[in-house]
C-alpha cells in the first residue's frame, strides 16, 4: 500500500491509480479528513500557529477528534473542504483589501 505525498496538488485530486478503478468511490473533500503537516502546507502556518488560529480565530476551520482520548496529543484532523474554504476566503479578503 503505497502512501500518497502530501502535496496539495495531491490533497485536492485522487490518485491516478484510485482514479482509473472503477470501484473507487469519487473524491470528496468534504469527506476527506487530513492531518496537521498537510494543513501546514494547505495554509503556510507552522503548526504553533494553527494552534494559535485554533485559540483565537473563530473563522478557522475546527479539528475532528479521531479517537475518544481527551488526553494531550489525541489525534486529530481537519475537513480538506472547511480547510480548503478558509484559503478561498483568505484570498478574498485580499482581493476586497487590493480593489
Amino acid at each position: 500500500m503505497s502512501k500518497a505525498p502530501s502535496t496539495p496538488a495531491a490533497i485536492s485530486q485522487p490518485l491516478a491509480s484510485a482514479a482509473s478503478s472503477a470501484s473507487a468511490p469519487p473524491f470528496d473533500p468534504a469527506l476527506t479528513i487530513v492531518r496537521m503537516p498537510d494543513v501546514m502546507e494547505i495554509t503556510g502556518f507552522a503548526r504553533a500557529t494553527i494552534n494559535k488560529r485554533l485559540k483565537d480565530d473563530p473563522t478557522f476551520p475546527r479539528p475532528v477528534a479521531l479517537s475518544d482520548s481527551k488526553s494531550r496529543g489525541a489525534p486529530i484532523g481537519f475537513v480538506l473542504a472547511e480547510v480548503q474554504e478558509w484559503v478561498r476566503k483568505r484570498i478574498a479578503l485580499r482581493n476586497e483589501v487590493a480593489a
